[in-house]
């Protein structure tokens, strides 16, 4: 079934935060490939570091994943996963959507690039520490606000 996909220079990919087949990031990446596959990504990138982090986990190449995204929809895409990709129990597949989710700048350049973007659009929101909450805030989503432990 061809999908159609979304234009991502005049809107946002699903949040990283939403789940697909129990994985966050999923929907959001996929997403991101169709609109490459369309011309139509903009200033988004597949496969970005983020993306990575998932198909390093499902095993998938990123080659392969831009092809099956183009001619099957969500449904279809999560069957030809569970067939594809290294099989994972409910249990590592939360321990690394917890990981995915507070993903925290891991260098000096990334860490001024998160601080600049967030000192952009909200500075007051020191709070946001992972690149999830910040993909949310910038796209306008509501983050709600995190404890200092978490």
């Amino acid at each position: 079934m061809k999908v159609k996909p979304l234009d991502l220079t005049r809107q946002f990919p699903r949040s990283p935060r939403e789940r697909l087949g129990g994985y966050a990031h999923l929907a959001r990446m996929i997403d991101k490939a169709r609109a490459k596959a369309a011309g139509t990504v903009g200033e988004y990138i597949y496969p970005c570091p983020l993306d990575h982090m998932l198909l390093e986990f499902l095993k998938i190449d990123p080659n392969a994943f831009y092809e099956a995204v183009q001619n099957q929809d969500d449904r279809e895409l999560l069957a030809w996963l569970n067939n594809d990709a290294t099989a994972r129990s409910p249990e590592e597949v939360e321990a690394w959507n917890q990981t995915f989710l507070n993903r925290k700048p891991r260098n000096e350049e990334s860490q001024r690039r998160f601080n600049e973007i967030r000192d952009r659009l909200a500075p007051h929101r020191t709070d946001i520490t992972a690149w999830p909450d910040l993909l949310d805030l910038e796209e306008g989503r509501d983050v709600p606000v995190r404890s200092a432990n978490g």
